[in-house]
């Protein structure tokens, strides 16, 4: 079992981002989506994005669990989950410009939320278990 402090904090937070897409996903598909703002194709677009995200979350929970107990292995899952992340965020960011989906009125605060919050710890994994 890791005494790293480091090593404890990178994986919280990364239990806790796991458990925030299982939670997002579970009720995002409860809810419907008919805001006039919504661009065509929303529901779609983001429907393609629950297997990923149901893998992230995976990859996420295992790497965290893995480093804890200190199995190698959990090092490359966090750097897998990290690309992952980039990804996402990357993509996210560039839908929501492109869509106007950062704008206040269209919950545009939780989207920068997100993307900035799955960039950081990207980048939090990588330094962390490069």
């Amino acid at each position: 079992m890791s005494r790293e402090p480091t090593t404890w904090v990178v994986a919280v937070l990364s239990v806790g981002t796991a458990i925030g897409i299982v939670v997002f996903w579970v009720g995002w598909l409860r809810t419907t989506h008919d805001e006039p703002w919504l661009p065509a194709g929303y529901v779609e677009h983001e429907r393609a994005f629950v297997l990923p995200d149901g893998v992230l979350a995976v990859l996420l929970g295992s790497s965290a669990v893995l480093s804890v107990v200190e199995v190698g292995l959990g090092a490359s899952l966090a750097l897998v989950a990290a690309g992952m992340l980039l990804f996402l965020g990357l993509i996210d960011t560039a839908y929501f410009l492109r869509t106007g989906l950062f704008a206040r009125e269209r919950g545009g605060c939780g989207n920068l939320a997100l993307v900035v919050w799955v960039l950081l710890l990207a980048g939090l994994l990588v330094a962390v278990n490069a």
